[in-house]
């Protein structure tokens, strides 16, 4: 397929592929799992009180299973996107998954990390995607978390 000359046509660079960030260590409070929880309209107890928590057998509040999501954005050294060569107007989140290990409870401290894990381009180079998983561990060094998410990145045309 001819593609048009009119097409910024650099893909993201696959050098970037392995890129990780440093692991970073964040305390789960129970007020960030409060909202989260009332952000995602959940209603039951053991994601905002202590006691229905440990009746259910928590040692804790519990946090939500999508809850890693909220961590990744904690993460104070993200990827720069702009040092990857995209313009953050022409992203979009294109798709997100979980693989879960134990439980997030008030109080644990998970450590974050995320690793951009493939690049690749679709629609005749349109359109490039990005892959990036983020894990999370806990202060016993089980994985709580593994979220796979994906970008899309639509190329600028040039006059």
């Amino acid at each position: 397929m001819r593609r048009p000359s009119s097409l910024k046509m650099a893909m993201v660079d696959r050098s970037f592929i392995g890129l990780e960030t440093p692991e970073v260590p964040i305390e789960v409070e129970k007020g960030r799992i409060r909202q989260f929880a009332a952000a995602i309209s959940e209603s039951n107890l053991i994601y905002f009180d202590d006691a229905a928590a440990r009746a259910a057998g928590h040692p804790a509040i519990l946090a939500p299973p999508t809850f890693g999501f909220t961590l990744s954005i904690l993460h104070p050294q993200t990827f720069d996107f702009k040092a990857l060569g995209l313009e953050l107007e022409r992203i979009l989140h294109a798709e997100q998954r979980f693989t879960y290990g134990a439980p997030i409870h008030a109080g644990d401290v998970i450590r974050v990390r995320a690793r951009i894990t493939d690049t690749y381009e679709k629609k005749g180079g349109l359109l490039d995607f990005v892959c990036m998983t983020t894990f999370g561990r806990n202060q016993h060094d089980q994985p709580v978390f593994e979220m796979t998410g994906l970008i899309a990145y639509r190329r600028r045309s040039q006059p």
